[in-house]
């Protein structure tokens, strides 16, 4: 699609910044509608195929200039070019997640999902959108929608990244964010600035920041324990591995005890793999958990401490034993400076300023890959009915009479919609102060 050129937006301009919150009003309806829509039909990771045809379609009609797509699996990258002369050589990217997670949800929404599918074992499993990924391709999806519009003011381009699986790709596959930069999603039009935020139960349009890291880096761990079958009824003509995995199971929780208080460090195993009955042992468990720390240096410490009391439980009931360290995701850390560059545009685009400084978590987001390839922010924004209690020490809680207060990955995680609006005026706001040089790095305004 051609672009008049037109004259390109002033740092500050307010009439820019109108243009944007008309568009987002008129473009919250469809926000909504392909919220909805994607929330009705997840995909897990790596499968998200059907997610991806129905983004590229949306693309499609909202009139982008150019998709990238079939990266890394069904990674997207669909361009906006700015049409403003003079042009500058800057590119924001806009990233969104796409896949979901093996969890029956339980919010009882009209448009909840019903989805099962395959799990990575061979399972049949219900799939929800329990991490609010949803949430995260309705808002960059609008936020396409709404700068196409405004191009001919736009000096630079605009990236709309939609990024599969997040959470990890299944066993023996690649995936995620260092895939699509390994499948040459940016050749030739690397971003200079990332951005993102991800839905949380913070209170409603509240943006969460910290300067730091803000998530976890992340290794997921398979541990195997192979022995030797027999009936339930002779054990001692069996070396269990689920003796030795139970054991192990017990004794991770203790691991962190190798590691100075300090640093901050998890692990935990989530799943167990076997194929048996309940008067049967079987000759092989494997055991799948994730290994979190603040400091990547901690990892390799986690891991060797994680090796010795697998290999311990093993010998201890005549097993062997093969750990396995996959897709290992370095730490979010948003830098000072762009912190710092940001605070402007996110106070003045979020009503009431709701802007605060967070803790870190140990959830992590393979954004991290990203933000430390080109730089940018990645945040947290509230979209529930909760609050922040100062008795004795500041929490969140529910509010009173609202819908409660669910963490991503439970089955009752949810969202208000109102709140994925100001969502997408960010977006837009940080899109438009980055391509005009208002939001970079080592850039503050006065008065900030």
């Amino acid at each position: 699609m051609k672009t008049t050129p037109g004259a390109s937006a002033r740092v500050g301009d307010a009439d820019i910044y109108a243009r944007i919150d008309e568009a987002v009003t008129d473009a919250a309806a469809d926000l909504v509608r392909w919220r909805r829509h994607l929330h009705e039909h997840p995909e897990l990771s790596n499968r998200e195929s059907q997610t991806a045809a129905y983004l590229i379609d949306q693309l499609r009609k909202i009139g982008v200039d150019d998709i990238r797509s079939g990266l890394a699996g069904h990674g997207i990258v669909a361009i906006i070019r700015g049409g403003a002369v003079p042009r500058v050589d800057r590119r924001i990217a806009l990233r969104a997640d796409m896949d979901a997670l093996p969890i029956e949800e339980s919010t009882e929404l009209p448009y909840a999902s019903r989805v099962e599918a395959r799990s990575e074992s061979g399972q049949r499993v219900p799939v929800s959108h329990a991490c609010g990924h949803d949430c995260h391709m309705a808002v960059v999806l609008a936020a396409a929608r709404v700068l196409v519009t405004i191009r001919d003011a736009l000096p630079g381009d605009v990236l709309v990244v939609f990024q599969p699986a997040e959470e990890g790709a299944p066993l023996n596959e690649t995936g995620g964010a260092q895939a699509m930069l390994d499948a040459g999603a940016f050749q030739g039009i690397e971003p200079t600035m990332v951005f993102g935020m991800h839905v949380s139960p913070l209170p409603r349009g509240v943006v969460g920041y910290r300067a730091g890291v803000q998530f976890a880096a992340s290794s997921r761990v398979a541990v195997t324990f192979a022995g030797t079958q027999a009936h339930a009824a002779m054990p001692w003509l069996a070396r269990d591995p689920l003796l030795a995995a139970a054991g192990f199971i017990t004794a991770a929780a203790s691991v962190t005890r190798t590691i100075e208080p300090t640093y901050p460090a998890t692990v935990t195993f989530g799943h167990v793999e076997d194929i048996g009955r309940y008067n049967v042992i079987g000759d092989k468990v494997t055991v799948h958990g994730t290994l979190r720390c603040h400091d990547e240096g901690t990892l390799a410490d986690l891991k060797a401490a994680l090796s010795a009391a697998a290999e311990g439980h093993a010998t201890a009931q005549g097993c062997a034993v093969d750990v396995r360290f996959l897709q290992d995701v370095p730490a979010l850390v948003n830098e000072r400076t762009w912190i710092d560059a940001a605070l402007p545009t996110l106070r003045r685009s979020t009503p009431h300023s709701l802007v605060f400084e967070v803790p870190p978590t140990m959830g992590y987001d393979d954004v991290a890959v990203f933000v430390r390839e080109f730089g940018g922010t990645y945040l947290l924004f509230g979209v529930q009915d909760t609050q922040l209690a100062a008795d004795p020490t500041p929490k969140l809680e529910a509010s009173p009479g609202g819908r409660g207060m669910f963490a991503n990955h439970h089955p009752g995680f949810y969202a208000d919609e109102a709140a994925l609006v100001d969502s997408l005026r960010i977006h837009c706001h940080v899109a438009i102060d980055h391509l005009t040089g208002l939001l970079d790095a080592g850039v503050t305004t006065v008065g900030a």
